[in-house]
């Protein structure tokens, strides 16, 4: 059994270091519809899909940091199934935001565009 302990609170303290690996992507700066070029346009989608997918890594690390306290809760003492429960919540948090971020930026760069082709017809 202590050793099943040693084996979560292991899984707990990687976690604690992995969530310290996880970078949040910096969103990109758009550019504005009304007033771009084609070129500014395909510049801000090529920004917008860099985004994506260094998010995706990001939320990525954020599930392992998931899995890892959903292990500690279900394998170790009271005492590490806290820390885990805070890991957890806090790891969550953090995906679930960068999911909203990554909304965001669809629907802001999803602005521009119609911007842009309101600005230049046809």
């Amino acid at each position: 059994m202590k050793i099943v302990h040693a084996l979560a609170l292991g899984l707990f303290l990687s976690s604690t270091t992995t969530m310290a690996e996880c970078v949040s992507p910096d969103a990109p700066e758009l550019p504005s519809g009304a007033d771009s070029t084609m070129d500014d346009m395909l510049g801000g989608q090529k920004m917008v899909k860099t985004y994506q997918a260094a998010n995706i890594e990001y939320m990525k690390c954020l599930e392992a940091i998931i899995s890892e306290a959903d292990a500690a809760i279900a394998q170790g003492t009271e005492e590490e199934q806290a820390a885990a429960h805070a890991t957890h919540s806090e790891a969550t948090e953090s995906y679930n935001a960068a999911v909203s971020a990554e909304e965001s930026v669809a629907g802001q760069f999803n602005t521009e565009i119609r911007a842009y082709k309101a600005a230049n017809p046809g």
